[in-house]
């Protein structure tokens, strides 16, 4: 087996394997149906950010030490 063929493999494993829903989500006419994958992904994005964002502020608004060291020594 060479390099070439690995890759070639790989290709192939995509191409014919793990791309058969996208073919056919292509075959579909409606525009809002054939794009359903990427409105989950961006709404799972988007939770996902203001989820982040929350913590982030609760983080900045404590008020208990995050230092392991003495701040007054």
């Amino acid at each position: 087996m060479t390099w070439k063929g690995f890759w070639e493999g790989i290709a192939s494993l995509f191409e014919n394997v793990l791309f058969i829903p996208y073919d056919a989500l292509r075959e579909i006419d409606s525009w809002w149906l054939a794009n359903i994958f990427s409105w989950v992904f961006l709404l799972i994005g988007a939770a996902a950010f203001i989820y982040w964002l929350s913590k982030l502020k609760n983080f900045n608004e404590s008020t208990e030490s995050t230092y392991t060291f003495d701040e007054n020594p």
